[in-house]
């Protein structure tokens, strides 16, 4: 057994990193809540970090705070500890404030969705300190996040993906060009963010004028994307991007216009979840073996959540990846996992595994010339 093998099964302590600067800044609280209690506390132990809507970080007790807030606000954690990460001769740590002290953490388990946490900007500051994290690198969480340079990969790689057009404030195309090219309805969303925050589907021209100023409020750039009318499926991907597995794809029918914010997170009916997707086994080993080729472009490592549609004629398109999905109540990708026999507890212990194994292989690279 390996020396990384053998330490995964010491107590190794872990930063288990919430809240963020994000629209999905209530939703990674959510995450978080879910993560901690599967925690394996024979294996961990487990270091709850929150970063507020303001960027200040805090470390917390216990639990307690999943059940004190919803979101975390500078104004309401006023008897909080306040910390900063740093990095000492080559060792991770987190830094009191108010002690004075400083904690040495072996991994970082990241659950921010979205900006600033999914990113790739969080990550590069793990890199910095030489901190091992749960989850893709800068490169794949930076392209993953981006869903304009996401597309031209998969386009590159041969992976059918949806049409598309990009809108900027100063290139505003108007509503008969972008139904002339993706037909309508057709749907408008934010390139870099998530949970469909800021997703409309536009069926006129006054929906368009309406709704285009939404989807900017949460990024400079916009895609006008085509609609697609078939199932919506989605498959879990696990593992280093030399050797990933797919779980078995699950299918969403949304109650809904469509998988809304609200169809995901606040109607507890907006949507039933069906898993296996009742599709024919050779649609299914398609999708799984889509969902690795697109996990292995786009360089993802850890997790991701790669979401398709079937469409009436058969065709699959790949919709888009997520590289730090969700673990809610709801949450798609770990339900996947227990379907296919991994339990969300030992899907949690695999993870960081996998955060130190590309760790370990991360170090061996030389980072001077002699």
């Amino acid at each position: 057994m390996s020396q990384t093998r053998q330490t995964i099964f010491m107590k190794r302590k872990i930063a288990l990193i919430f809240g963020g600067r994000s629209a999905e800044h209530e939703v990674s609280l959510n995450s978080a809540k879910n993560i901690f209690t599967a925690m394996d506390t024979n294996l961990f132990d487990v270091q709850l970090i929150g970063i507020s809507k303001e960027g200040t970080w805090y470390q917390f007790a216990n639990s307690d705070v999943f059940k004190k807030h919803k979101s975390l606000n500078d104004s309401r954690l006023t008897d909080e500890d306040m910390v900063t990460l740093i990095s000492i001769g080559g060792n991770p740590y987190f830094y009191s404030f108010r002690t004075q002290e400083r904690r040495q953490i072996d991994c970082a388990f990241p659950i921010i969705h979205g900006t600033m946490g999914e990113d790739g900007t969080l990550q590069g500051l793990f890199k910095v300190v030489q901190l091992p994290f749960v989850g893709c690198d800068v490169l794949a969480s930076a392209v993953g996040m981006d869903k304009e340079f996401m597309k031209r990969l998969m386009t590159e790689s041969g992976i059918k993906n949806s049409k598309y057009l990009i809108l900027r404030r100063e290139n505003m195309l108007p509503y008969n060009e972008i139904v002339k090219e993706l037909g309508s309805p057709f749907f408008i969303k934010p390139a870099n963010a998530g949970s469909s925050v800021g997703v409309h589907k536009i069926k006129t021209e006054d929906d368009y004028m309406n709704k285009i100023s939404d989807s900017f409020l949460y990024d400079h750039k916009v895609l006008a994307e085509q609609f697609n009318e078939g199932a919506e499926v989605e498959c879990s991907v696990l593992g280093l991007n030399q050797k990933p597995k797919a779980s078995l794809p699950g299918q969403l029918k949304v109650h809904h216009e469509f998988y809304s914010y609200e169809a995901k997170y606040i109607d507890a009916k907006g949507a039933e979840i069906i898993i296996p997707a009742p599709l024919p086994e050779n649609q299914i080993r398609e999708i799984q073996e889509l969902a690795v080729k697109t996990f292995k472009s786009l360089g993802c490592d850890g997790l991701a959540r790669v979401d398709f549609f079937v469409n009436k004629n058969g065709e699959i398109l790949v919709n888009e990846i997520n590289t730090l999905p969700g673990f809610t109540q709801i949450s798609m990708y770990p339900k996947m996992w227990e379907a296919s026999g991994l339990k969300y507890s030992a899907l949690i212990t695999e993870l960081i595994q996998i955060a130190f194994e590309k760790f370990s292989n991360d170090r061996k690279l030389k980072l001077d010339f002699n």
